[in-house]
């Protein structure tokens, strides 16, 4: 309403064009902007600088909407040096679009749909992660990991919780 009325206040001439910007548009939960809550896993990873190859491949995989929505869900995030650790040429490949499905794979079996705090885990626990495959906690000498992975920090968000890993974990 307000520009119906700057623009008959405005005089205009025939050659005049009236033009209005249109919005940028972005869809999904990536597209939503709140610097007041706490941070998504999405957001989180943007954030880390130990988790820009993590983030890369979330994007070639396509998944970045998903694990922006509201879960919850508990994703075991390798740093950039465990994907350094994989056999040479395993990221290149993933990476490619045509191994999207191989890529989707890898990162699904990072993810469990639910929170699994630290308080609950149990010696020998196992989770079906997202690609329906399972992996196994264990407690050792105070710590824990995941499939022998050193659970290095957890990281609270507002739609789960990220345990940074030291090694990818490759499904079977």
């Amino acid at each position: 309403m307000v520009l119906i009325v700057c623009l008959a206040c405005t005089p205009r001439t025939q050659d005049q064009e009236v033009s209005v910007a249109e919005p940028a548009v972005q869809t999904g939960q990536s597209g939503v902007k709140d610097d007041e809550s706490r941070k998504n896993i999405v957001q989180t990873a943007l954030a880390s600088p130990d988790h820009e190859t993590l983030v890369a491949a979330l994007k070639a995989a396509s998944y970045v909407d998903a694990l922006s929505n509201a879960g919850p869900f508990t994703v075991f995030a390798p740093v950039d040096e465990a994907f350094e650790q994989l056999p040479e040429g395993t990221l290149e490949n993933l990476l490619k679009p045509e191994n999207k499905v191989a890529l989707q794979d890898v990162l699904e079996y990072h993810v469990y749909v639910g929170v699994i705090r630290e308080s609950i885990i149990q010696n020998g626990m196992k989770l079906d992660q997202v690609n329906g495959k399972k992996v196994t906690l264990t407690k050792q000498d105070g710590k824990i990991l995941v499939n022998g992975a050193n659970i290095m920090a957890t990281v609270p968000t507002s739609n789960g919780l990220i345990y940074v890993i030291d090694k990818v974990l490759v499904p079977e």
